[in-house]
């Protein structure tokens, strides 16, 4: 009977044995109950032979580990492809007997590794990848294109590198770890370079019009007083590039996830040193590391959770050590880094709420003075991107023609300077409104 394989459903493992282990290596399979074809391996080497198995996917790594124990080390070859269908009614059983003991989609270790190591590209195409879309994303954000910006995040390689720090850490390889962490530093130093650079020409050249505001461009101010809802923007990309990496689908579209986490605000970074604004650079460059720092975490904890270790138990402990130290040092620099969020959600939450009461305030002494209605209120606050006061607010009134504007300017005043308990200017505009 046949068996597709949806997916990461169906592996197929080729591993070759020693001379003096074939029949080891043959009662463990036999033990394990799966179908298996044994060929000689004629090469000369230490090698007698080769055997095919295939596996459900979720039986690759504790065959593995059953076949180690019977005596095949690290030097022998193993390979694990994907297969199409497998025809036999013993791999259904085996199927079943596997979907209720593991997790049905939940690749091998070794494979987890494999794919995490080939996320990590080839340090010349990572580079110039991350030059272009951040290029791209400095111009969406200058050009407050949605579009654009999300061109950007596409091309972003960011993905790989995250997860192969995090995979070298549970499986104690300390060379994938290292290749991650180093990938991930220098690319986003090399994403707010590119970015400064080229915002500093388009600046320069004229590009855009003379006197442009940076801050007042939507796309870039979403950027500069992140709250806490960016963790979990950070959070939720890491856990969903793990779960894609460990189930052994397509990382594509999580890695525009990842991107949009990294990119845009790497690039505002890059827009600040241009314009000479260490405000906008602040505030983005602590969205940028709250982000890096959240997406490893939430990937590290995945990934133990999910139960892979390394491959030799005794290796366990040094991997169990390097993965709580790490997770420790991440909790703790985002801890720091969240006392800024904490501060810019205060700010929000007491910046809307002044905002609140001062309208509330206008609509209760307008409404004391019948015909007259509140058609707009703008409050002015100081200047910088955190804790703005009030300062001015301009109040919009209509009236109806023929009527004499009402005195509301002095009412008005001391209503709201008792509101924010500092004294304000107030203007107020009358104009003439007509219902029909």
């Amino acid at each position: 009977m046949g068996v597709p394989a949806d997916g990461p459903g169906v592996r197929l493992v080729q591993i070759t044995i020693p001379a003096g282990k074939r029949e080891a290596i043959e009662g463990a399979l036999d033990d394990e109950d799966v179908d298996y074809v044994l060929t000689d391996e004629t090469s000369g080497r230490e090698y007698t032979a080769v055997a095919y198995v295939p596996l459900p996917t979720n039986a690759v790594e504790p065959v593995l580990e059953r076949l180690r124990e019977a005596g095949i080390d690290e030097q022998a070859y193993t390979v694990v492809v994907e297969a199409n269908t497998v025809i036999s009614r013993r791999f259904e059983e085996l199927q079943d007997r596997y979907a209720e003991e593991r997790d049905e989609e939940r690749i091998a270790r070794e494979e987890l590794t494999s794919k995490a190591a080939d996320l990590a590209p080839a340090t010349w195409s990572y580079a110039i990848l991350t030059v272009v879309s951040a290029v791209i994303a400095t111009a969406g954000l200058l050009l407050d294109s949605p579009a654009v910006i999300v061109g950007s995040m596409v091309i972003a390689p960011l993905i790989g590198p995250a997860m192969a720090a995090s995979v070298g850490t549970v499986v104690d390889d300390e060379a994938l770890f290292r290749r991650g962490v180093g990938l991930q530093v220098a690319g986003l130093a090399l994403a707010v370079l590119s970015a400064a650079v080229f915002a500093f020409l388009v600046r320069n050249l004229y590009l855009i019009p003379p006197g442009f505001d940076v801050t007042a461009t939507p796309a870039i101010r979403e950027r500069l007083l992140p709250d806490f809802l960016s963790l979990v923007v950070a959070l939720g990309a890491g856990v969903a590039g793990v779960v894609s990496l460990s189930t052994g689908v397509s990382t594509a579209l999580v890695g525009v996830m990842i991107a949009v986490a990294l990119i845009p605000p790497a690039a505002t970074v890059g827009i600040g040193i241009a314009w000479g604004l260490p405000t906008v650079s602040l505030g983005s460059g602590v969205l940028t590391l709250v982000n890096v720092l959240s997406i490893n975490l939430a990937a590290l904890a995945v990934l133990w959770y999910l139960g892979y270790r390394p491959t030799h138990w005794f290796r366990e402990d040094d991997a169990r050590a390097s993965t709580l130290k790490r997770v420790l040092a991440l909790v703790v620099a985002i801890a720091v880094l969240s006392v800024f969020l904490g501060g810019v959600t205060y700010d929000t939450y007491a910046r809307a709420t002044v905002d609140g009461q001062i309208d509330e305030g206008v609509n209760d002494v307008v409404a004391e003075t019948p015909g007259v209605t509140v058609q707009d209120v703008s409050v002015e606050r100081s200047s910088g991107l955190f804790f703005q006061q009030p300062q001015r607010v301009e109040i919009t009134v209509g009236v109806s023609p023929g009527d004499r504007p009402p005195d509301l300017v002095d009412r008005l005043d001391e209503r709201l300077d008792t509101i924010v308990a500092t004294d304000l200017t107030i203007e107020v505009r009358y104009v003439t409104t007509e219902t029909a």
